[in-house]
């Protein structure tokens, strides 16, 4: 996409300011350390090439800050602001600061020529049209005179959304040598796979592509039916969809199927209540909440998301299908009792939990690794003990978006102990520590709730290269993580995606899932891999709270706690945590 847009050319320092803030992504502070050069944000790469007292220096915005912080207090506003910033503009910039969403990295306006006293320049102002373009990958903003991304490489003329990941990032639209092999691989499959209990489905309806942002705003919003397009066009390359996995039909769910899944014991979304009257509400509004767009097709396509998952559940729990994979949208697993929020209407996930209890399940497990506390999966099942809720995501003290999941989050009024949250404490968390935690709380508890049926909430935003997320798990990763659950109940799985926000990170990760879902072995056998210094810290947070609701927890807890005094005693640095582990 190209956009024009004019600047005064008596304001060079505007120029080189906007300049700034659109050729680099906006990351927190919090994961500085752990983020790809790439991720840094503008001051923080102003400060990577010129030095902390560098000369080019970026005024306050809200992208200088973490997208996902809460709040911001006015101290931390104007810390890195440049002494050479006139005061009046600093305190003009400190005015805009308020509860940051999801969205606002996208919406980077803060520094305004409508805001700037320009009692100084002359009167005569000519206008200069500079050319940029949206990335197809990450929907980062660059100038017209570079071909390839200059946050995540992706060429200007991407052929992600024809050919999807096995695209090349780097030239014009063409296949890879990798592309032509798979279609090579799987050429005798594409014939389609017959209905059985041994295949694997696959949820998916055009018409959810139709959601989409109706306000064109300074950027594509994050969550945009390319995200679909990608995977499937990522599928289709490999010859698993269509190809070796058999697609089930679509529908809307109904109001009535709704009423009987949420039963007074599961109150019932607000935004699902609503049910025909929710087309009538998008028709009046573009927004639920600043960052949660609607218009007239989001209706039915959430209400297609909702009914592909709760069909997958039921299909699968029968026996019909060994597993299944939701290729829906718009996601839900921030949608809770009160509202839709955070991309989300409808709690896909919820949907589907409560479609297998309805069908005969007695037991269902919910694990969410999407990078955000999935809030509202956790609000409606918080008093369940029918439905154990898992979740691993970025926290850091409640400053990440939305801003619950904290490990002492364990449930309510007589379900404690049936919420755990695995809350990171700081951003770049990769494969170790997730594998690390899955070993050492999700799968002992899960084990001991011994679910009849298990659904993956499945975010790809902690995938290496995401915009939002900033961490760093592969696609080799999600694939081990999904191996490793496929062993509970039975093998009767569901995956729902949720979040993910770069299309070749999402593509590429949603294919080896589903890939295991097919059967195949992970890529790599990650083993026991030695978390990190934080991950081994947030791990032992959980163990010594959820250790009081599961016993099993007891012993690991010690284990790990002995390993944990070994390594703070000698001072150890991060590289000898895996030394330790070894040892054992």
């Amino acid at each position: 996409m190209i956009l024009a847009e004019h600047l005064h050319a008596n304001s060079e320092y505007s120029m080189v300011i906007e300049a700034l803030q659109t050729s680099r992504l906006a990351n927190g502070e919090a994961e500085n350390s752990n983020c790809p050069e790439s991720f840094l944000s503008p001051r923080q790469d102003c400060k990577r090439r010129h030095g902390s007292n560098g000369t080019i220096a970026t005024p306050y915005d809200e992208n200088c800050t973490n997208e996902h912080m809460v709040g911001v207090s006015s101290r931390d506003a104007t810390e890195d602001i440049d002494t050479n910033i006139q005061p009046d503009v600093v305190f003009k910039k400190a005015r805009v600061q308020r509860e940051l969403t999801l969205q606002d990295m996208y919406n980077q306006d803060s520094f305004d020529d409508d805001d700037e006293d320009d009692s100084d320049w002359e009167p005569m102002q000519k206008h200069f049209e500079i050319m940029k373009w949206f990335c197809t990958n990450c929907t980062m903003v660059n100038l017209d005179d570079v071909v390839h991304c200059d946050i995540c490489g992706e060429h200007k003329e991407s052929g992600i959304l024809r050919h999807g990941f096995f695209a090349s990032p780097s030239s014009q639209d063409g296949p890879t040598d990798v592309e032509l092999e798979f279609k090579g691989k799987y050429k005798d499959m594409q014939s389609g796979v017959s209905f059985s209990n041994r295949c694997t489905a696959i949820g998916f309806d055009e018409r959810m592509l139709l959601h989409s942002e109706v306000e064109m705003k300074p950027r594509p919003h994050p969550e945009r039916p390319d995200r679909l397009r990608a995977i499937a066009a990522s599928l289709a390359t490999a010859g698993i969809f269509p190809g070796r996995c058999h697609p089930i039909s679509a529908r809307e769910i109904t109001r009535e199927e709704l009423k009987m899944v949420f039963s007074s014991e599961n109150l019932m979304p607000r935004s699902i209540a609503m049910g025909v009257n929710l087309t009538l509400t998008v028709e009046c509004l573009s927004y639920f909440t600043p960052d949660t767009y609607a218009n007239e097709h989001s209706a039915r396509a959430a209400r297609l998301a909702a009914g592909l998952c709760a069909d997958l559940a039921s299909t699968i729990l029968s026996g019909r299908a060994k597993n299944g994979f939701a290729l829906v949208r718009p996601p839900g697993h921030h949608a809770g009792v009160s509202q839709a929020m955070g991309f989300c209407l409808h709690n896909n996930a919820a949907v589907a939990a409560l479609a297998a209890l309805a069908a005969g399940a007695k037991k269902v497990l919910i694990v969410d690794w999407d990078v955000h506390h999935g809030n509202g999966t956790q609000e409606i099942f918080e008093r369940n003990k029918s439905v154990l809720y898992i979740s691993l995501h970025r926290h850091e003290g409640g400053r990440f978006y939305p801003g619950t999941g904290a490990a002492n989050e364990v449930g309510i009024d007589g379900a404690e102990g049936y919420c755990v949250n695995v809350p990171w404490n700081r951003g770049g968390v990769g494969d170790n520590d997730y594998v690390f935690a899955f070993q050492n709380v999700v799968l002992p508890i899960a084990s001991e709730f011994d679910p009849d049926f298990t659904i993956i909430s499945a975010g790809f935003d902690a995938a290496r290269g995401d915009p939002l997320g900033c961490c760093d798990v592969t696609p080799a990763g999600y694939a081990q993580m999904t191996h490793m659950l496929n062993a509970l109940s039975g093998g009767k799985l569901l995956v729902i995606l949720e979040g993910g926000y770069n299309l070749r990170s999402i593509s590429s990760s949603a294919t080896s899932v589903i890939k295991v879902l097919l059967g195949e072995n992970p890529g790599c056998e990650l083993g026991d891999s030695a978390p990190s210094k934080s991950g081994l810290v947030t791990v032992l947070e959980v163990l010594k709270i959820q250790m009081n609701f599961w016993p099993s927890l007891a012993s690991r807890f010690t284990e790990l706690q002995s390993l944990w005094e070994i390594y703070a005693a000698e001072n150890k640095s991060e590289e000898s945590i895996s030394e330790l582990f070894l040892i054992v």
